[in-house]
């Protein structure tokens, strides 16, 4: 860490050269001992038995809950408050004992929350994007928590052929560091990857881009779904080949859309590989060699599907919200931490192998969902069908949903759209989400976040408010 630090202060140019020094040392060394327990132990427990897998979950809560108790003041006065024992766990049922964990819980009690065994030095403060309210603030183990997440990453990835020291294309944030005038992109000669801007993808930069990623040649692309999408419509635009020896496509962070993978794998003649996760640390799930489904690895903690009832979802194509208990992060855990993220149940198995636990897709947060006129909510999934006959139209759009009923499209275009195009898709839209009103405005451009992705649904509307639609249509 403090190679790292040292290495941020120095001028750009002798940055690179310190990195490109730092990356002769042999990843055995670079990655550490923390990774290396982490991705080999990965190596065997993914072909468990369901029995083996079980009694591992059941040792790391009880480890988990014993060292809560004894060390983090917010769950000690939980546990004594409602008569939880936790030495007594025995059974992982007995954790639906414990009441949930809401990120409100945590802005209120964050000092409490974190483990007094730990000194201010092995802190390392995170904060989320914000993409579902307020920002969330919280800590994990400095050196530790990080580590782990790579093995656990890197271990997803293998599934479609990834190999440490694999050359990547990253194309999910802003690159700021100057480079011949402008921000554009950074090489990383440390792990071997390129990052480019988010923020340029304009049809300006776009041909630039395209030969700068054919010249590195990766072996895959890492990306924001919304951000490859832009370049996989002006690629399918302007008739240019994929990039030779592409692997797969790496995708995270965003939902992915049934439309946006068919357009990546027509355009990119590769594999689109997905996974789940995010900033808490709490439950990571990804697609397999065989298909789509997302199975949850049960080495990263226990996760639960509730319905709005807070009872587990069992029912295959049931859905609910994903409730998590994290095992990696000592210094502030997790435990049936509410995500607000919602998700399809499968009690189905995969001919992968793997006797994990499998989720038919994550299907958004509670933020990606229409409110309709009666306050229910519905799945914005597809949301993008009733523009199916005009994408070689459109530049971008985004829905913007300030009152229950009602929703603003925005269009950004290329050409022109007709009258009778308009009635089309406001016809479109109103078969799909019938209790709605709809209203199209055309727009110069979509603005991207910070981080450079383009939020599809812009939702003004307090979700908190409403009750999830029984009739859900995914």
């Amino acid at each position: 860490m403090r190679i790292k630090k040292t290495l941020k202060k120095l001028p750009f140019p002798i940055r690179q050269s310190a990195k490109y020094l730092y990356g002769l040392i042999p990843t055995r060394l670079r990655y550490g001992k923390e990774f290396w327990e982490t991705y080999n132990f990965l190596q065997e427990s993914q072909w468990w038995s369901k029995k083996e897998l079980e009694a591992y979950q059941l040792l790391q809560l009880r480890k988990l809950l014993h060292h809560a108790y004894e060390n983090v003041p917010y769950y000690r006065r939980l546990f004594d408050k409602t008569g939880i024992e936790p030495y007594e766990f025995k059974d992982l049922k007995d954790l639906r004992k414990i009441p949930f964990l809401t990120k409100d819980i945590i802005r209120d009690n964050l000092p409490d929350l974190v483990a007094r065994n730990y000194p201010k030095s092995k802190l390392e403060i995170v904060m989320t994007g914000g993409t579902t309210g307020i920002p969330l603030m919280f800590y994990q183990e400095k050196g530790v928590s990080n580590s782990r997440e790579y093995a656990f990453i890197f271990s997803l990835w293998e599934r479609v052929g990834f190999n440490i020291g694999d050359k990547r294309v990253i194309i999910r944030g802003v690159v700021h560091k100057k480079i011949r005038g402008k921000k554009f992109w950074e090489y990383n000669p440390v792990d071997r990857t390129l990052a480019l801007s988010s923020l340029n993808m304009t049809d300006e930069f776009l041909l630039e881009y395209v030969s700068i990623i054919r010249e590195f040649q990766p072996d895959f692309l890492h990306v924001y779904p919304s951000v490859i999408t832009i370049l996989a419509k002006f690629m399918k635009k302007r008739n240019i080949k994929p990039f030779k020896n592409l692997k797969a496509i790496l995708c995270s962070s965003e939902n992915l859309y049934l439309w946006q993978r068919n357009l990546l794998e027509e355009i990119f003649k590769c594999r689109v590989f997905s996974w789940y996760g995010h900033a808490e640390k709490v439950v990571l799930a990804g697609e397999c060699e065989l298909n789509t489904d997302y199975h949850i690895s049960p080495e990263y903690g226990i996760t639960e599907i509730v319905d709005k009832k807070n009872n587990l979802v069992s029912k295959e194509n049931d859905f609910g919200e994903i409730v998590a208990t994290g095992f990696n992060n000592y210094v502030l855990p997790f435990i049936r931490y509410k995500t607000e993220d919602l998700a399809v149940y499968s009690g189905q198995s995969c001919n992968c192998g793997r006797i994990y636990p499998l989720l038919k897709r994550v299907v958004g947060r509670k933020q990606e969902y229409f409110v309709d006129k009666n306050g229910f909510l519905i799945t914005f999934i597809w949301a993008d069908k009733p523009l199916w006959n005009f994408r070689e139209k459109i530049k971008a759009y985004q829905y913007v949903q300030d009152v229950p009923g009602k929703v603003l499209l925005k269009i950004a275009f290329h050409s022109k759209f007709l009258p009778s195009d308009i009635e089309i898709i406001k016809k479109n839209f109103l078969d799909l989400y019938t209790n709605f009103d709809i209203e199209i405005e055309f727009v110069e451009g979509i603005p991207k976040t910070r981080s450079g992705k383009i939020k599809y649904l812009i939702q003004n509307v307090p979700i908190k408010d409403y009750s999830t639609n029984n009739d859900f249509r995914a």
